[in-house]
């Protein structure tokens, strides 16, 4: 496994995006006000990273109210070699998922997810070959 970034599922994406660009002045290295997603260069290019908080409920089918204390605030993501490999491994030693592994073509990867004992949302990924990419 290897790290990839921390993602903080936002409500007002615009207001985060001007806050960590032109306030916190992070290099911004993908995405742009109006978008679903952005990544911000920390050290670890686009090692911090924006996301809608609701598109994040809809990934993992869970019917999160737009409720701050109901919806995540934040997720762990992890690129894997093999999301499936991974999935096998760690579901006989316990992990409960919330999802199954699944194509995502508009993020470009395949995902699963599931929940740390304190119930934080890890996102394991691996990245689709290009083909499966939907590029709208």
């Amino acid at each position: 496994m290897k790290f990839s970034n921390i993602r903080l599922l936002v409500n007002d994406f615009d207001n985060c995006f001007t806050f960590y660009n032109d306030i916190l002045g992070l290099e911004c290295t993908w995405g742009k006000p109006g978008d679903n997603f952005a990544s911000f260069n920390i050290g670890i290019p686009s090692g911090l990273a924006l996301f809608k908080a609701e598109l994040m409920s809809l990934a993992i089918n869970e019917k999160a109210e737009k409720n701050e204390t109901f919806q995540d605030k934040m997720a762990i993501i992890i690129e894997v070699e093999s999301v499936d490999a991974t999935y096998i491994l760690l579901q006989s030693k316990g992990v409960k998922f919330l999802t199954e592994p699944k194509d995502m073509p508009a993020w470009g990867i395949r995902v699963v997810h599931f929940r740390d004992p304190e119930h934080n949302l890890i996102e394991l990924y691996s990245e689709l070959p290009k083909e499966k990419w939907d590029n709208h």
